[in-house]
């Protein structure tokens, strides 16, 4: 049985002007996305600044928030790392705090070969009984995950049962679908690509732009999973210029001001990011509103 299917949303973590996070807002955050019909809150990933987190506040950020939903939907847990004892420990830490699956990222910078990848998700897989989704993004970390070395795992590796497919290569994703008979639960990792990707399979997404229009990312996985293809599609194309704009400057810089801009006062981002550029908040804005977000 999949974690999930439908949408997932990579929830931000919401700052204090001091850069303290904010267990209030996240709280809220938490809430409004149950309400709005998400089917999955995916907590401490790339997304929700976990690079910048202190090992301790990304343990208590995956306990606040399991906390928060109380069992309403699942709660996937971002324990991935550049080094494989912290992700150990991260994952040990997330199954005790109650988490229902992990998202596991490729260890980043180093740049891991496929056998070394076979081995940290190995690892992290015997060190704790939840399901885990691999999450493959290259284009961040600097390493891709091959279709070969997905289907190794998931056929080798009882608990690793999924991947988050953020290349942008459907064909990429097709292959792993492919040397999986199609079982492995796929689930998008680029917003512009979710219906494609449903077409081939996939669960759903694990999406940014859930975290400004929850109700209509998890209706457009409902529609196709109904046999609604024409209007799953339709919802896809129609968000393609705020998906574009969610993505104009690196993720979480623009979803965050999106948040702002709607008033949900989510707080700053810590550095090394900065905030968005006035060129970038502008053309942000004129999308949101384009879409139909209101803004404060």
């Amino acid at each position: 049985m999949s974690i999930f299917k439908g949408a997932g949303v990579a929830i931000v973590t919401p700052m204090k002007e001091n850069e303290e996070i904010s267990y209030e807002k996240l709280e809220e955050l938490i809430e409004w996305q149950i309400e709005q019909g998400t089917d999955c809150i995916i907590i401490a990933g790339t997304t929700g600044e976990s690079s910048t987190l202190t090992t301790e506040e990304h343990n208590e950020v995956i306990r606040a928030a399991v906390r928060f939903v109380n069992h309403r939907i699942p709660v996937v847990a971002g324990t991935g790392s550049n080094c494989t004892r912290e992700a150990i420990h991260l994952s040990k830490e997330a199954e005790a705090a109650g988490a229902d699956g992990l998202l596991a990222v490729t260890p980043y910078y180093n740049k891991a070969t496929q056998d070394g990848l076979v081995k940290y998700y190995t690892g992290i897989a015997e060190a704790v009984k939840l399901p885990i989704i691999m999450y493959n993004v290259p284009g961040r970390t600097g390493v891709n995950i091959l279709p070969e070395t997905a289907a190794k795992l998931f056929s080798d590796v009882e608990n690793i049962v999924g991947i988050k497919e953020a290349s942008g290569n459907v064909a990429q994703a097709a292959k792993t679908m492919y040397l999986t008979d199609g079982k492995i639960d796929l689930y998008s990792g680029e917003d512009g690509i979710v219906v494609p990707l449903l077409a081939i399979g996939a669960k759903g997404v694990i999406s940014v732009w859930s975290n400004i229009a929850p109700r209509e990312v998890h209706e457009m996985c409902a529609a196709f999973e109904a046999g609604d293809v024409a209007r799953a599609a339709r919802m896809q194309l129609q968000a393609q210029p705020l998906v574009e704009a969610l993505f104009r400057e690196v993720n979480p810089i623009p979803v965050k001001k999106a948040l702002n801009l709607m008033g949900k006062e989510v707080g700053p981002l810590r550095s090394p990011l900065t905030e968005m550029t006035q060129a970038g908040t502008e053309k942000l804005a004129e999308a949101m509103r384009a879409y139909g977000i209101a803004l404060a």
